[in-house]
């Protein structure tokens, strides 16, 4: 039995004449000789107002029932889309995470996948041509229905084709693929026909909203080959693999921005051992991801220290912070949340020397100043003025791609 994962998003699901472009994307994989799993995500914007809907009923609501209503969503996408399928003559059933099953743990609103049980798969599809799944949700162990976290369906979609050793995971987004930066920024970005997993992942978790950082490293795990192609167009895709084929001449692969960001500083700490590590213990401790971290020399005796978080935790970190002051003894602190991480990624930065410089050329023309720098082996990140990001992704484009 040859299956094929196939994931739509949001968008593509918004109304019946999106749902039947996905139809005819089903039936031309069914017209390859596939058996077929469609995962659907809930119609754009269904999720937030679900969420909205949530904090009027309750000024706390309870995680486990906002998974609960938020599942929602996916389910009204996959019933609607079988019955399309039916209609046409094409034997499919739909599938919540719980019928599958698709266990996960009991880590509310960001649950991860445990285990999937691919034999009740296999027997459904004996039966039936499509099995559409509800995407971003599972349940624990004793049933409770659980959701996978933002970009959830891009998980389940991957986690599916683990578990049924599909030939290959096609994602479905509103671009061709994966572009050397956004297209809606930088209209001259150029579409990437393949990319490593490593960069990717890179880009996914610097801001490139093409995929989920963490569908991206369940199929670096095990091998999945992704292809993320147009709902709208019939044109080959990118697809994310172990090795990429590169012209020699590229040294990067694209460019991302992430506003999504904060910048913390702790001005005035003891130059002391042990400072550091209390510091981000209390952020590891409260769950918080620290990102790009800068300590430099304040007044005699003294350190500044400052790192970037998500922007959404800000001021839990801020809070956290404020009550080491005493113990710690530094002098103030502050919160900036007008700063924008942008970042260059690039497997052949490796073996290419002056990749950074370039790119820092590209800000001082653009007249852009550098707040912070981050460094690895295949990306250079820095952070700069919010108002700045479009400009800043556009000059570092430019100065790569021509």
């Amino acid at each position: 039995m040859r299956i094929l994962v196939q994931k739509f998003g949001g968008t593509s699901v918004a109304d019946i004449d999106r749902l039947k472009m996905v139809r005819g994307k089903v039936k031309a994989a069914l017209d390859q000789g596939y058996k077929v799993v469609v995962v659907l995500s809930a119609k754009s914007g269904k999720t937030n107002k679900l969420l909205d809907l949530s904090t009027r009923w309750a000024a706390e609501p309870d995680l486990a029932e906002v998974d609960s209503l938020l599942s929602t969503g996916e389910q009204a996408s996959i019933a609607l889309f079988s019955m399309l399928l039916k209609d046409s003559g094409i034997k499919a059933r739909s599938m919540l995470g719980w019928q599958i099953p698709i266990i996960t743990n009991d880590e509310f609103g960001r649950a991860r996948i445990l285990s999937i049980d691919a034999s009740r798969i296999h027997k459904e599809l004996e039966a039936h041509d499509v099995l559409v799944v509800a995407g971003f949700q599972g349940s624990t162990e004793d049933g409770r229905i659980t959701t996978l976290g933002r970009g959830g369906s891009d998980t389940s979609a991957v986690a599916l084709a683990v578990a049924l050793d599909a030939d290959i995971c096609e994602i479905y987004t509103d671009v061709d693929g994966v572009f050397t930066a956004d297209p809606r920024i930088v209209p001259t970005a150029q579409k990437l026909d393949e990319i490593t997993y490593d960069e990717m992942l890179e880009l996914a978790s610097l801001g490139a909203q093409v995929l989920m950082n963490r569908s991206v490293e369940l199929a670096k795990r095990y091998g999945v080959v992704i292809e993320v192609l147009s709902s709208y167009v019939r044109k080959p895709g990118t697809k994310v693999k172990e090795v990429a084929k590169k012209m020699e001449e590229m040294k990067i692969s694209g460019i991302a921005k992430d506003n999504d960001v904060a910048r913390i500083a702790v001005v005035g700490v003891p130059d002391e051992p042990g400072i550091a590590f209390r510091v981000f213990n209390t952020m590891a401790r409260s769950k918080i991801n620290v990102d790009i971290i800068l300590q430099s020399y304040g007044k005699k005796g003294t350190n500044d220290i400052s790192f970037t978080v998500p922007l959404q935790d800000a001021d839990a970190a801020a809070e956290a912070l404020s009550e080491l002051q005493e113990s710690i003894g530094f002098d103030h602190l502050s919160v900036d949340t007008n700063v924008c991480k942008v970042s260059i990624v690039g497997a052949g930065m490796m073996s290419a020397s002056g990749i950074a410089a370039l790119m820092f050329e590209a800000l001082y023309d653009a007249k852009i100043n550098i707040q912070m720098i981050s460094t690895s082996e295949i990306k250079v990140s820095v952070l700069i003025e919010k108002g700045y990001a479009d400009q800043a992704v556009q000059a570092i484009h430019n100065k790569f791609f021509g």
